[in-house]
């Protein structure tokens, strides 16, 4: 069931300031003379999830693949997938919006497994090597 327009608009956001987050940006303030565009200081962030514009680079700059997939009873598109990411079409007010939904998604993702890795290859390095026991 596709959430109101209201509930759509700010998890866009959300997504757009997680994104954000993730590629470096930290002092991310959304002001309420412009609702939904995010502001890194007085530079105004891609709207990822809702141009275009702003998402396309985002499929070439992480070598992402798309792909749609179809209800088994018939030819009608139901989801799209981009990498290991897939997002129901129902769910989106046209299917533009819901690939760049779905890049965005699959971004974070990216990000946030190779962050993940990142810090526990950083943590192994770190940790002191282990010594025998001292009683035998």
């Amino acid at each position: 069931m596709r959430m109101d327009n209201e509930q759509y608009f700010r998890s866009c956001v959300a997504k757009e300031r997680h994104l954000a987050q993730l590629l470096g940006h930290s002092n991310i303030e959304e002001c309420y003379e412009s609702a939904g565009t995010l502001w890194d200081k007085a530079q105004a962030l891609p709207q990822w999830t809702r141009d275009w514009a702003a998402c396309e680079p985002l499929l070439t700059q992480y070598q992402l693949v798309l792909s749609h997939g179809t209800a088994a009873d018939s030819a009608e598109l139901v989801t799209v997938t981009v990498g290991d990411t897939s997002v129901a079409l129902v769910e989106h007010p046209s299917r533009e919006r819901a690939v760049m939904f779905a890049i965005v998604k699959e971004v974070i993702r990216l990000l946030e497994h190779h962050r993940h890795h990142h810090l526990s290859a950083a943590m192994a390095e770190s940790a002191a090597p282990l010594q025998p026991h001292p009683y035998k």
